[in-house]
């Protein structure tokens, strides 16, 4: 049987199934150590301007929505330039630029020339090369593994990142205690070089949009646009996740600075805190399929989006000690809400929408919808200038309730499933 099967593949012309398992793992390899990185440094680099460089809350709001502000500069392009350039040499040379980018910060403050502004060029930098890393990994994985594999290492992939983003916090908020804040981000640029290797490691494989005749980038663009916008379903979704993703702006923006100087944690605390993020993330994402099973997916993603705003109404309750639950609850709560809607909307885009279109569906839905992350960033650092921190956080939790109001605005509140 298995030297039939083998067989059949190498007729085909397809990798074997031992050759395609040995490269799955290298991938997801790469993808791990890539996403601890990310993770120790979404804690370290924050920590970083508010411990040595005494930031703001509206300067750490900048740092943060320069990391997010690549998905407005390159979002839409990104899916183009992918398919038009060696997909293998792409993801390594971005690897590359993310690890020079963050290596510069602890070399900068060895010698006592690290700024701010620094600081926001390497966000700036390490987003841009994300955002066509993530692309290009996306559209990596399904030529490494055969169709009928590809739900389990998705729903593989998709478990370790939030594995990732439960430990990494954690990790960055012990590393950030035992080195400095600047020594920690060493181990991200370690990571993308790991990354870079054993991606580099990975077989060259095809671009199935390099065959034809080559299409202009803004038409391509623009089809994938009226597809988005006009949609009845599709549509609403892209605009409950806009008004998500500008909380969720804010929140990262402001938890930090919230933490450090309002609750007065300790780094180490800080990590497992913003950890909750993941657990909530993890745990939303194991209930999401049993939710659907029992309620629809049309209900699941409006009883998410209603839940939502009541963990973010908990999180400017917080206060020391056992108060500190109170956040722990909140945060979690709310991204394990906010994960349900977005299971829910992106199985709906992945089954309804054309396969022609729906690269560019992807890219445009992440266009509009993280774009504005930065927005939310900017609006809640400049808030809590005004108004301090926990005035800022209570604005959020407020603006939270935009999200379901807009479902329960459209076609959607009629819905049981998403058809």
């Amino acid at each position: 049987m298995t030297t039939t099967v083998h067989g059949r593949e190498a007729r085909e012309g397809r990798p074997d199934t031992a050759t395609r398992l040995a490269a799955f793992w290298r991938y997801w390899g790469a993808s791990t150590a890539s996403g601890i990185g990310d993770a120790v440094t979404a804690v370290a680099l924050p920590l970083l301007a508010v411990l040595v460089l005494h930031a703001s809350a509206f300067e750490v709001s900048l740092i943060t929505a320069a990391g997010f502000a690549s998905w407005l500069l390159i979002g839409l392009p990104a899916g183009v330039l992918v398919h038009r350039l060696p997909l293998r040499g792409t993801q390594v040379a971005m690897d590359v630029v993310r690890a020079v980018a963050v290596a510069s910060v602890p070399a900068a403050a060895a010698l006592g020339v690290l700024s701010l502004g620094q600081l926001v060029v390497v966000a700036l930098v390490v987003g841009l090369a994300s955002v066509v890393f993530d692309v290009g990994n996306s559209t990596f994985l399904p030529s490494i593994v055969s169709k009928e594999e590809l739900t389990a290492r998705n729903s593989l992939t998709s478990g370790t990142r939030a594995a990732t983003q439960l430990g990494g916090p954690s990790l960055g908020g012990v590393l950030v205690q035992l080195l400095g804040a600047a020594a920690s981000i060493a181990v991200d640029a370690v990571s993308y070089v790991v990354s870079a290797a054993l991606m580099g490691s990975l077989p060259r494989v095809p671009h199935p949009a390099q065959e034809g005749p080559r299409r202009g980038v803004g038409e391509m663009i623009r089809e994938g646009w009226r597809y988005v916008v006009r949609h009845p379903v599709i549509g609403p979704c892209t605009a409950d996740a806009t008004a998500v993703n500008f909380v969720c702006g804010g929140l990262m923006a402001l938890i930090p600075v919230f933490l450090v100087r309002t609750l007065d944690a300790p780094p180490a605390l800080v990590g497992v805190l913003l950890a909750t993020e993941g657990l909530g993330t993890l745990v939303g994402a194991a209930l999401t399929p049993r939710i659907v099973a029992r309620l629809g997916s049309g209900r699941a993603l409006r009883r998410a989006a209603l839940a939502a705003p009541c963990f973010a109404a908990l999180i400017p309750l917080a206060g020391h000690s056992a108060a500190l639950a109170l956040f722990a609850v909140g945060n979690g709560g709310f991204c394990g809400a906010v994960v349900v809607t977005s299971i829910v909307a992106r199985t709906y885009r992945q089954t309804a929408t054309p396969p022609e279109l729906l690269p560019r569906v992807m890219a445009t839905v992440r266009f509009i919808s993280w774009g504005a992350i930065p927005f939310g960033a900017l609006a809640a650092g400049g808030a809590a200038a005004l108004w301090g921190t926990r005035a800022s956080l209570a604005l959020m939790a407020a603006l939270s309730t935009i999200s379901p109001a807009i479902l329960l605005a459209g076609p959607v509140r009629r819905m049981r499933d998403l058809v």
